[in-house]
C-alpha cells in the first residue's frame, strides 16, 4: 500500500507536428511510486484523499494505470499543475496547491489508510503533493499503528513528516543529500557528513537502514549496519524528475517480493538510473529495470571514506 494523501492532477502541454498536444495524468510523490511498484509487476493499492474537479478527474486516472484506489471522499480540491514541454525542457505554467482536510476527513483517511496497510506486506508512506494537507501527527500514529502489527514500513519523506515518522520505527527509510542539509542531519555534501547524518535517523529508527540519493552522484546505503555506495551504471537523462520515487517504489516492490535488502537497492538504483532517460515521471519496463539492475554495483565503504 502507498500512502499519498494529496494526489494532484498533471496537465502537460506538447507539440507534435506543430499542433499542442495536452495531456492529463495523476500525478504526485505517491502516484509516481505506485505507477512503478506495478510496472514491476507488484499489485499497488493508493489510499489518498480526493475532492473537488481535480479529484473526480484523478478517480478515473489513477485506476487507468492498474493502480487499486481507495478514496477519501473530501470537500477540499486536490492540487495540479500545468507544465509546458513544447521546448523539450519542463516549464511551469501553473500550480494550484491542495487545501487542507477537515477533521473528519482526516479521521477517515488514517482509518482507510491503517486498514489498507495492515492488509499489506509493505506500506510506502510518501508525502503530500503540495502544502499540507495532514499534520505530521497522522505519520507519526499510522507508522506506530503499523509496525506494532507487524508491517514492513518503507519512507520517503522529509522536514517533519520524517521526523514524525521516523517515531513510528520504520525498517526502511530513503531520502535526498539535499533533505538531509535541510533538515540539520548532514553539515556538508561530503559523504563523511552524510554518513554521521544516515546514522542519526538510522539510530532514530531502532536500526533502520537508510538509502540517500546524491542526484549524479553514487547513493549511499546503510543496510543492516554496513555502508555502501551504489553506483548505476550511467545513462544519457532527459528528465531527471521522479527518479528518487522510482527509487523508493522499487525497493518496495522487490521487499514485497521477499528480495534482500541488498538486491532491493540494487533495483531500486536501477529503476532510478532508468527513470531519468524517460519523460514519463517514475516509468520504465520491469524487464528493463531487472536488466539495468545487473549492472548495478554496491561496494562496501572502508571506515576512513564514511568517517
Amino acid at each position: 500500500m502507498v500512502f499519498a494523501p494529496s494526489p494532484q492532477l498533471t496537465v502537460t502541454i506538447e507539440e507534435l507536428d506543430g499542433i499542442p498536444e495536452l495531456h492529463l495524468h495523476a500525478g504526485g510523490q505517491g502516484v509516481w511510486q505506485a505507477r512503478m511498484v506495478v510496472s514491476l509487476g507488484v499489485p499497488a493499492v493508493l489510499c489518498a484523499a480526493l475532492g473537488g474537479e481535480t479529484g473526480d478527474l484523478l478517480k478515473h486516472l489513477i485506476p487507468n494505470e492498474g493502480i487499486e484506489l481507495v478514496t477519501q471522499e473530501a470537500h477540499s480540491r486536490n492540487g495540479g499543475y500545468v507544465h509546458d514541454r513544447r521546448d523539450d525542457r519542463r516549464d511551469p505554467v501553473v500550480e494550484a496547491p491542495g487545501e487542507p482536510l477537515s477533521r473528519h476527513e482526516l479521521d477517515g483517511l488514517y482509518e482507510k489508510a491503517l486498514v489498507e496497510g495492515l492488509r499489506s506486506t509493505t506500506v510506502t508512506l510518501s508525502g503530500p503533493s503540495s502544502g499540507q494537507p495532514v499534520p505530521a501527527d497522522m505519520y507519526r500514529r499510522l507508522a506506530t499503528d503499523l509496525r506494532a502489527n507487524g508491517c514492513l514500513l518503507v519512507v520517503d519523506l522529509s522536514g517533519e513528516l520524517l521526523s514524525a515518522a521516523v517515531e513510528g520505527k520504520p525498517q526502511f527509510i530513503k531520502v535526498s543529500h539535499e533533505e538531509l542539509l535541510e533538515d540539520g542531519l548532514a553539515e556538508s555534501e561530503e559523504p563523511a557528513a552524510l554518513v554521521a547524518g544516515m546514522r542519526e535517523l538510522s539510530r532514530r529508527a531502532d536500526d533502520a537502514s537508510v538509502v540517500v540519493s546524491r542526484a549524479a552522484d553514487p547513493a549511499l546505503a546503510l543496510l543492516e549496519g554496513e555502508l555502501f555506495e551504489v553506483e548505476a551504471p550511467p545513462l544519457h537523462p532527459m528528465d531527471s524528475r521522479g527518479a528518487g520515487d522510482s527509487m523508493t517504489a522499487a525497493v518496495a516492490a522487490a521487499l514485497t517480493e521477499g528480495a534482500s535488502q541488498l538486491d532491493a537497492v540494487r533495483l531500486g538504483a536501477a529503476a532510478g538510473a532508468l527513470n531519468v532517460t524517460r519523460r514519463g515521471l517514475a516509468t520504465g519496463g520491469g524487464d528493463s529495470v531487472r536488466a539495468v539492475a545487473e549492472r548495478v554495483e554496491l561496494r562496501r565503504m572502508r571506515s576512513e571514506e564514511s568517517g
